[in-house]
């Protein structure tokens, strides 16, 4: 018996049809339809067609049975290629979303309040934890992390500050140390005050004036002058042009004294680099013996310039006189010049 099978054709109207013949033997019971769609499914889409039509004219009723079988299973194999199809699909559309949720999350990640930040200062990359870039309040890393003002981030999502990346070392060990340590050597005071001044940072700024002060003043000459007139009127007169050195002076005319002063009496102070003893009695043995306004005493005044003699040469002040050796021991001059 001859069936003939009508398709459209792709490109072309239901009236434009590719036909097929098959010849089915009377004792078929299953007609497989893979020698017929097969061709026409490997060039096209097959979702665009619509099935064959079978005409079975002159068919017997129990041949259109069989062949109504074979039509159902042919259309259950094309149902179960699509559904395979649309299952990739919806495979590939659920790694897209979870790609995408998972790109979020990690963006979000970037903002979020974590206990540990990542910045970038000028293409250099510091880690830290979030208590001390926020140390200081009203500070700019304080400001930038909380989202007190506006921030801007780079390609990775780390907070990005548009300034020296190599000097925010300094910066950062500020905030973690509590105190300035900068490396032997460093010169670079007046940009990293700069730094400082931006990042708003005070106790920093503070820091590096004291510092900057300190450095003039230990790279100035220092110079001391020790000047005995051997007269009542004018006494004992010790000049330093760094007050911290006389400071020291003070303290050690205390300890000398053998606890009979709770304090440096401000009537020997003539400014903060000089002190100068006037009253003073000789003793029969010939000393010269230091007293306050109200007699106490203190101590000789041979001992106040053996003491500030020795700090001097501690201090590694060198001595410019020339010594008079018919003068005896070093106190009994003058006057003593010190340059360091």
């Amino acid at each position: 018996m001859v069936i003939i099978y009508s398709y459209p054709t792709p490109g072309h109207s239901d009236s434009h049809c590719h036909h097929t013949s098959a010849t089915i033997s009377s004792s078929s019971a299953f007609i497989s339809f893979s020698s017929l769609y097969s061709p026409a499914l490997a060039r096209h889409d097959h979702f665009n067609y619509k099935p064959p039509s079978v005409l079975t004219e002159g068919v017997s009723p129990s041949r259109r049975s069989s062949l109504q079988l074979a039509n159902a299973t042919h259309q259950r194999l094309i149902n179960i290629k699509t559904c395979g199809m649309e299952g990739k699909i919806n495979k590939k559309e659920t790694a897209c979303e979870g790609k995408c949720n998972i790109t979020e999350v990690l963006h979000k990640g970037k903002n979020c309040k974590s206990s540990v930040i990542t910045i970038n200062v000028g293409g250099h990359l510091y880690t830290t934890q979030r208590s001390t870039l926020t140390k200081y309040a009203d500070s700019l890393p304080e400001a930038l992390v909380n989202g007190k003002i506006q921030n801007t981030v780079d390609a990775d999502g780390n907070y990005f500050i548009d300034r020296d990346g190599t000097l925010f070392r300094h910066v950062l060990n500020f905030l973690r140390n509590g105190e300035l340590l900068l490396p032997e050597g460093f010169q670079e005071f007046q940009l990293l005050a700069k730094e400082a001044e931006f990042y708003q940072i005070k106790p920093l700024t503070d820091a590096l004036t004291a510092k900057s002060v300190s450095m003039r003043e230990g790279s100035a000459t220092t110079f001391l002058e020790i000047i005995d007139s051997h007269d009542r009127t004018h006494g004992l007169r010790i000049y330093c042009n760094a007050s911290d050195f006389i400071t020291r002076v003070k303290t050690r005319i205390i300890q000398v004294s053998k606890s009979r002063l709770d304090g440096f009496p401000e009537e020997f102070v003539v400014s903060s680099h000089a002190i100068q003893f006037k009253y003073f009695i000789k003793s029969e043995s010939g000393a010269r013996l230091v007293l306050k306004e109200d007699n106490t005493f203190i101590c000789t005044l041979e001992t106040l310039k053996f003491e500030t003699v020795m700090m001097a040469l501690k201090s590694d002040f060198k001595l410019l006189t020339s010594l008079d050796s018919s003068k005896g021991s070093i106190v009994q001059s003058d006057a003593l010049h010190f340059l360091k």
